[in-house]
Parts: structure tokens; sequence; C-alpha cells
């Protein structure tokens, strides 16, 4: 439960005929991880199946792109599991190509219509500017001998001003369209005199219009035509639309056919390095659980032709780091894990804390966020998004929970706290804010004294004995840490330092300096930098890590503050307005406060625990699959655009 899998490195000699049906064999198990190391065996040196992976890739990127041609593939099943050969795929990626060829065709002309499509949207965006004009709006465009016309738009407060303007320099202003905010307007003048006016139009923000050429004729008109080629445009979707349906029907066996291959091929192209050859006898090299090595060994005796030879060994000290970390599987346990997983896989051997870390995050989230009511709503809230939710709906439910049971010690309700109606079960926050801090604070102490003996047990388990002892967050940093928690206890209560204490310290000190001392590699003076720097920062890290806990006890009391907050707000109020101001500032603080407890409760749990004794660098397992089939998926037509 609280460390992966047993794993043992598997090699596979197989004769070469047999590899493709060995790799169906080990992917139908699911439970072999290839490794893609250098080979053991020197003389097998060759990876097999090249030309067959560039056929499978080949095929592969065929079908996904007819698949968003035609919007969907049917639905397939894999009913015999059987060796696909490189003559078989090779006939279906040619087949693949073909209607491939056939669908960029109809692609192309589908890009073609599109681009229609866009011309005559911008053509009827320009037509809008003119429509008022009943006048061919060809005679506006073009250059002329004697006069010099503009048509475009300016503010309408400037247009009489304009006019006046213009009208000096012997041109004449049409406004066709004026609406409150700006006018639409026909300039007209003397050939030659633009250059005197524009100033004038670049003070007024006179902004021209362009007339596409394709505007020869009146507005009515072009509008009409420009319908006519609008529905000329839908005709020619309809057909292509009616294309994909019949070329989807037609190719549906092919189209079966080469999904059921390539689920089949694709074991094989997976293993990629991890299979190697030398003539007539292949390998195959990499992890499966220790559980299922005889299981492995069964499956491939009944299903292999020729004789092979599996050779198991447990991993080497020197692989550990490449060993993939297969977890144990707990449905309770599965959001909590996800939320592990956030930082990081274990190493394989390293200890995994889904469980405890579940159990700390419940813990804290409630006593933070104490109160019946609102843990209700927060389990109430998951159960009914439980299908957006998924695995994370059991994560909801616990941290609310966890909120009711607080709620109870904390004698609140909805913010509530009438202790005569409903007495707390152990304290109200703010009634004794000193002894909400100890408690965090015997809470961070004993949360970093087990981060801290993980840590010890991680690095015992990896064999790293002098590390376990010395290193950072080791035997040394425990024993610092219980003698300055010692001390310091001894020093509040009875105003000193304790002798037993002082020797606990200075001795985990001394061993830490030595330690630093004789694994640096520096000069003499950078070495007693290093050493200084290193040790003060044990003893400030261990001071500042239990200090941070301390949040736990301050939100806790800072849920109640807020909610005494909306309590003096609601009663300067009357009686709607005083519920009115309850329910909102409920949800208010729901909401807020429920998302913030989430994040500092995460900040504390991942650096302040897992940094102590989680590597989080490890490998997942990842074994070789068989895909037995696919449903079909909700129909989406999607064209090219």
């Amino acid at each position: 439960m609280f460390r992966p899998l047993p794993m043992r490195h598997v090699t596979v000699q197989v004769m070469t005929e047999d590899l493709s049906r060995a790799s169906l064999v080990l992917a139908d198990l699911g439970v072999f991880h290839p490794d893609t190391r250098a080979p053991e065996h020197e003389a097998l040196t060759r990876v097999p199946g090249d030309s067959y992976r560039n056929l499978f890739r080949q095929a592969h990127t065929r079908l996904a792109k007819i698949g968003a041609h035609l919007g969907t593939l049917p639905p397939f099943h894999v009913d015999e599991v059987r060796v696909v050969g490189e003559e078989e795929l090779a006939q279906l990626n040619e087949r693949l190509g073909s209607l491939w060829n056939e669908c960029s065709i109809s692609e192309e002309r589908a890009r073609h219509t599109t681009e229609q499509e866009r011309a005559v949207a911008q053509l009827e965006a320009a037509l809008a500017n003119f429509t008022t004009l009943q006048i061919d709006l060809g005679m506006l465009q073009g250059d002329r001998r004697f006069l010099d016309l503009r048509v475009g738009t300016i503010a309408r407060e400037h247009l009489s001003r304009l006019s006046e303007a213009l009208a000096i320099a012997y041109y004449m202003v049409f406004p066709y369209v004026v609406t409150a905010e700006q006018a639409q307007i026909i300039l007209v003048g003397p050939k030659g005199r633009g250059s005197d006016v524009e100033a004038v139009l670049d003070t007024a923000g006179f902004q021209q219009l362009t007339i596409p050429a394709e505007f020869q004729d009146q507005p009515d008109k072009l509008r009409a035509d420009l319908a006519q080629r609008r529905a000329t445009i839908a005709s020619e979707r309809a057909a292509y639309a009616a294309e994909i349906a019949e070329r989807a029907a037609r190719s549906q066996e092919l189209l079966t056919q080469a999904q059921v291959a390539l689920a089949l091929g694709a074991p094989f192209v997976h293993l990629e390095n991890a299979a190697r050859s030398s003539g007539y006898l292949a390998a195959v090299s990499g992890w499966v659980p220790a559980r299922d090595v005889s299981r492995v060994e069964e499956a491939l005796r009944a299903e292999l032709a020729y004789p092979f030879l599996l050779t198991p060994r447990r991993p080497r000290a020197d692989e550990r780091p490449e060993v993939p970390s297969m977890m144990r599987s707990m449905r309770l346990l599965s959001p909590f894990s996800a939320l592990v997983k956030q930082y990081g896989v274990p190493r394989y051997g390293e200890f995994d804390p889904s469980a405890v870390f579940a159990v700390t995050f419940i813990l804290m989230f409630g006593m933070m966020f104490g109160d019946v009511g609102h843990g209700a709503v927060l389990a109430l809230a998951a159960l009914a998004f439980r299908r957006k939710l998924g695995r994370f709906t059991l994560f909801g439910v616990a941290v609310g929970l966890s909120s009711v049971a607080f709620g109870f010690l904390y004698g609140s309700v909805f913010g509530f706290e009438d202790h005569e109606r409903f007495p707390p079960l152990w304290l109200a926050p703010l009634s004794d804010p000193t002894r909400m801090l100890l408690v965090a604070l015997y809470w961070g102490i004993g949360f970093l004294l087990g981060a801290t003996l993980l840590r010890i047990y991680n690095r015992l388990m990896e064999g790293e004995r002098i590390g376990a002892v010395f290193d950072t967050n080791g035997v040394t940093t425990l024993t610092l840490y219980v003698g300055m928690i010692w001390g310091g206890f001894g020093w509040f209560t009875h105003g000193s330092y304790g002798t037993g204490a002082a020797i606990l310290t200075l001795a985990s000190l001394g061993a830490i300096m030595i330690y630093k001392t004789a694994e640096s590699h520096a000069s003499f003076g950078e070495r007693l930098i290093i050493v200084l720097v290193e040790t003060l920062e044990a003893i400030m890290g261990n001071v500042s890590n239990t200090l941070s806990f301390l949040r736990v006890a301050a939100f806790s009391l800072n849920h109640v503050a807020l909610m005494l907050a909306v309590f003096a707000l609601a009663n300067m109020m009357e009686t709607f307005g005083y519920w009115t101001m309850v329910v909102f500032g409920n949800i208010f603080v729901i909401v807020l406060e429920g998302a913030i407890v989430t994040i500092q409760t995460l900040r504390l749990e991942y650096f302040e625990g897992f940094s102590r004794f989680y590597s989080g660098d490890g490998r997942e397992f990842r074994p070789l699959s068989l895909e037995r089939g696919r449903a079909a998926p909700e129909p989406t037509l999607q064209t090219a655009s």
C-alpha cells in the first residue's frame, strides 16, 4: 500500500519470426513496460522492423487525416488477436493512400468554396456602406479627367463646418447617409485641387471608403447578385456534405479493417529499442511486476510457435532510477494519488505518500474550514456535480465531511455560534486563540518529524545508509530538530534551554558540520563558508517550517472572523436585508475561503512535507497495451477552411 509493487527485469529471447506474436501477447497482458536501454546481449544489436514502423506511421497518419475529413471513424472491435504482416499493412496503407487522395481533392474544392464565401461576405460588408445610393457604383470609381471624386465618412458634428471649409476650394459635399454619430458623404471638386483640401479632411477625421472593383452596377442589383452567389455556395456545400457522407459509407469496411490492423500492429511498433535481433534470434527487454512474471511466461508458452527463454532478475542498485513505479491502486485514494502525481511520481522503492497525504490533507482542511453548514454544502455540491468531478467527487465529499466534523468541535453552523443551543464539543477558535496556535504548532512538529522519518526510510531503501544518517533531513537533522524543540519547550516553560537538549543540539550540529566538511572538496575557506551556510540553513529551515503550520490555526480564526464581519453587516439591515446578507455572505465565504484553504493546505503538503522526503522524479509504469476496440463517437461534420 505504501510502496510501488516489486518489479523484475525480464528478458524474453524468441525466434525472430515469433517477435510480433510475443509483442501481442505482452500487450494483451498489459503488464510489460519496455526497457529501451542498450541491450545486455552484445550480439543482439539490430532493431528489427524499421520498414514495418515506417509503413505503420504512414498508415496511421493517413487514417487520422481521413478521420478528420470524414468527421468520424467507424467503431471497431478486435475479435481475434493475430499478427498483421508487413505485406498486409502495405496493402492497407496503399488503399488508405488512394482514399486520402480523394479526400484531399474534395478538401481543396472545399477550401476554394470557403474562399468564395469569405469574398462574398467581404463584398456584402462593403456594399452596406452604399445601400442608399441609387446610382451605378462604377461611376464613382476610377480616375477622372476634370473631377476629384471621393467617398467616405466623417463625424456628424463636423459635417456643416467641413461643407463650409471645402466650399472655399470649390468642393461640394453630398451626404447620403446620416446617423446620430456619423455621416457618409461624397466629395466632388475640381481636378488638381486635392492637395489644398487634404489638411481640412484630416482635421475633420475623414475616412475614405474603398469601392470594390466588382461594384459596377446599382446597389440593389449588386445585392441580388451576391445573394445568388451565396445560394450557389450553399448548394456546393450541400453537395460537399453529401459527397463526404457517401465516401464515409463506401469506405467504412476499409476504415474498420485499417483500425483493427493498426491496433494489432501497434504493440510491435511501440517496442522500439526494447526489441533487438541478430539473424534468427531476437530478444525483448522490459519491466514486469514480480507477481505477474509467471503469468507472462504461461501466456507466451501458450501462444508462441517456437521455444523461448524468459529470464527474470531483480533490479540492480545502479539501475533503480530506471525502474518504473507501479502504484497499488485504491479507489478511495485515487483523487489524492492524482494530487501526489502533480508533484511527481515516486521512485521505485520509495514511500508512496498518497495515504498519508489523504489523511493529513483532510484533517488540515477541516481544521482551517471548520463549520457544519459550510462543510455540508461542500459535500453536497461534490455529489451534485459528481459527473463533472469524476474521481474528485470523493475528494470534495471527504473535505466537506472533515469540515462538518470540525464544525461540531467548534460549535459553528453557517457562522452561527449559539453555544447555549449548540455548544462546541471542544472549543470555539476565538474563545482561546493561543490554544489554537499551540495545537497548530504541535501538529506542525509532528508532521515534520514524520516527514523526516520517511526521508530516512527512503534513503535506507535506496541503500544510502550514510546519507540516511548525515545528509539533509537525515538522522542528524532529526536529532537536531528534536533537540531544538526540547530546548525551546524548556526555555518557554522553565526559562532554561536544558543540559540534555543543549548536548543533543550541539552534537547534532557537530555531526552535520563534520559531514558537510568531509563531503566538500573545495578549498578550506570555501569549505568553511559552505559548512556554515548549510548548517545555518538547517537551523533556520527547521524553525521556519515549523512556524509555517501556524497558518492552520490562523485560517481557522480567519474563518470565524469573516463570518463575524458578515453578521456585523447583516445586523445593520432590516429583516430582508439581514437574511440576504447572511445567505450571500456564506456563499462568499464558502467559495473564496474554500479555495484559499485548499491552496494553503496543498502548500503545506508540498513544500513542508514532500520537499523533506519525496523525490517525485520516478518513472511511471506505462505498459504495452492492446486497444481492443473503440465505440463510435458523436458524428460531427468537419469541412476544410
